[in-house]
Formats: C-alpha cells, sequence, structure tokens
C-alpha cells in the first residue's frame, strides 16, 4: 500500500500527494478537494464520516463570552443588529423581535441596563459527525434576582454550520441546579442523540408536534403534567373566555434549520432534548370593542386592529426523555422561555 502525506503550499489549501503515475494526479486532486482545515487546525471530511468534538474548551469559552458581549451591546443599546450575528433559532428569533420592540418603546437604549454575566461555566461537548456542530454551556448568572427562586443554571445551546461561520447561541432555558440531569460520556466526551432515534419514549424529531398535539387536546399520554404542560394548558383554558374577549390558540412544531432539536443521552439512558414550536394566539373582542394591544406587541404589529389580534409566539423548552418502553409519562419538560415575535391585527 502507497504511503499518503499531506502538505499544505503557503496560501493554499491542503493537497493530497501520491507516489501515482502523473497520469492519476487529477484524480489525486479531486478527491483532495473533500478536505478542508477548520478553524481548530483538525483535517476534516466532507461528508463527514469522522466522529469529531465541536470545540475546544478554550474554543466553547470564546464562544460563550463572543455572545455575552454581543447581548449586552444589543441589550444596552436596543439595537437587534449589535448581536444577529450571534444568535439563531429560537432564541435568535425571540431576542431580535423583542430587541425590535424595545427600540420603538424606548428609543435611546436601555436605560436600566446592567450587564449581563455568565461565570461558572460548565461546557458539555459532543462528539459527532458533520455539521451542524454544536455545544451546551451550563452557565451561572448574576440574574437571581428573584426572592425563593435560588441558584438558577442559563442553560444556552450554540450552532456552528460550517468551518467559516461563527458559533451562535440557538436555544435557551433557565433551570434549577437539580433539574439539570447526569450527562452519558464515551471517551469523555459528551453523547448526541439522533432526531430519528427510536431509543426513546419520544423521538427528538417528534417532540415538536407531539407537544402541539397535547396542548391541542390535552390527552394522556407521553407528557407529565407540570408547569409546562398540564397547567399551562388549564392557565390557557381559563383565559380563553373572558367577558367580551375570546382567546384561541393554534400550536405547531417548529423543527427546521437552527429550529431543530437537538439531544444529549444521559446517563439514565434517556435524552436531555431541546425542541422549539410555535403558536399563534388569537384574540375576539365583542362586536363594538378591541382587545388591548400591550406597547410591546403594538411595537410589532402590522396591520389595524378592528376587533382581532393574532400575536405569534416562539417557545423554547428543554425536556428530559425517558428510554423507549416507557409507555405513560415518558417526557418531562423541565423548562420554556417564549417571546412575542409578531402581530398581526384585523
Amino acid at each position: 500500500m502507497r504511503r499518503l502525506t499531506l502538505r499544505r503550499a503557503p496560501g493554499r489549501p491542503l493537497e493530497r500527494l501520491s507516489a501515482r503515475r502523473p497520469g492519476r494526479l487529477l484524480a489525486a486532486t479531486a478527491a483532495a478537494t473533500v478536505l478542508t482545515l477548520t478553524a481548530s487546525g483538525c483535517v476534516t471530511v466532507h461528508g463527514e464520516l469522522a466522529l469529531m468534538p465541536p470545540a475546544t474548551e478554550a474554543e466553547a469559552a470564546q464562544a460563550l463570552a463572543d455572545f455575552t458581549s454581543a447581548y449586552n451591546k444589543a441589550d444596552k443599546a436596543y439595537d437587534p443588529a449589535m448581536d444577529a450575528g450571534r444568535v439563531t433559532g429560537p432564541l435568535g428569533e425571540i431576542n431580535q423581535a423583542g430587541l425590535r420592540a424595545r427600540a420603538v418603546t424606548t428609543p435611546g437604549g436601555n436605560p436600566n441596563h446592567r450587564p449581563l454575566e455568565l461565570t461558572d461555566a460548565r461546557f458539555v461537548l459532543p462528539k459527532k459527525a458533520g455539521w451542524p456542530r454544536w455545544f451546551l454551556a451550563d452557565t451561572d448568572s448574576n440574574r437571581d434576582t428573584d426572592e425563593g427562586a435560588g441558584d438558577q443554571r442559563w442553560l444556552l445551546v450554540f450552532v456552528r454550520n460550517g468551518p467559516q461561520q461563527l458559533w451562535e447561541a440557538a436555544h435557551l432555558v433557565v433551570l434549577g441546579p437539580a433539574q439539570v440531569p447526569e450527562f452519558a460520556e464515551e471517551g469523555g466526551y459528551a453523547v448526541p442523540v439522533a432526531a430519528d432515534s427510536d431509543a426513546l419514549a419520544v423521538a427528538p424529531a417528534d417532540l415538536g408536534k407531539e407537544y402541539a398535539s397535547f396542548l391541542k387536546d390535552g390527552q394522556p399520554g407521553q407528557f407529565t403534567a407540570g408547569a409546562h404542560t398540564s397547567l399551562w394548558r388549564e392557565q390557557r383554558q381559563k383565559g380563553a373566555n373572558r367577558p367580551g374577549l375570546a382567546t384561541q390558540y393554534i400550536d405547531r412544531a417548529a423543527d427546521q434549520g437552527d429550529f431543530a432539536p437537538l439531544g444529549l443521552r444521559t446517563k439514565d439512558g434517556g435524552a436531555f432534548v431541546f425542541f422549539a414550536t410555535r403558536f399563534f394566539e388569537r384574540q375576539t373582542a365583542a362586536p363594538g370593542y378591541r382587545p388591548k394591544v400591550d406597547p410591546a406587541v403594538k411595537a410589532l404589529l402590522t396591520g389595524e386592529v378592528e376587533n382581532t389580534v393574532t400575536k405569534e409566539w416562539v417557545s423554547n423548552q428543554v425536556a428530559l426523555v425517558k428510554p423507549a418502553g416507557t409507555d405513560r409519562d415518558g417526557v418531562t419538560v423541565a423548562g420554556r422561555l417564549q417571546g412575542v415575535v409578531g402581530a398581526q391585527g384585523s
């Protein structure tokens, strides 16, 4: 077997050299085009058959620092452009809509800005093949201000879709330390869960639509009772028919692109899965009346409110999913972050 070597000429990509005849150089050169050099200096293969960690600890820490810096600049100025390159997916849509709204309601910036600090970071790095690559940052924040809330952890999922792209924060939930599970490891790295995995009570790819279905009909099944499931349905039902105002909800899965679910295997054989949904809240007032519209929602409003306003929300959840074979209560939604991203009057 002939020995292959890799050489990089100054300013040129990696070339694959072979001791074969010159007539085969073209084929060897074509094969070489599948090789690239990542920002961390690791050779990878397009098609991504090799299992790779998403980043080093230092690179993950830098991504967190870059996000925090951009987030603080945007929050201080109420300017979505200042962190647009550091957020994506459900968190990105919520963040950008919120900044656009506040830029209207509070022009000139945030008079109460207090820089966000994310410390005591623990990075969970799943080794996987292909793009996107991603990792979890489990951090402490300086926002534990609610009395009785105790210490809380900010869990951010960072996603990168190619070697030339920036790390962007796609998911955020806030949990108590006891709610963060122990993650399984192989070779010192976390283990990702395939979206279509049949090893879980509910595959990550199905969580969004199953959650939307539960919120619609409330049929007993895999979702355990709690603040983000049964109690949320009850809250919706209580507000559905107030004097002079009717409210309807339509829930949909949001699972494409950077909204795709991302899961990590836990030591108990289950998984910890981030997923997103989108829902529409339609409020219709009695004849002769108009529904009240909050200033932050009004800032995102299109159309004229005659007697109806429809708010579009993005909701970002994280769930603990039990192993396959669990017939009931296989999914516990542990945390949820949601925000209005648009509104339509009619």
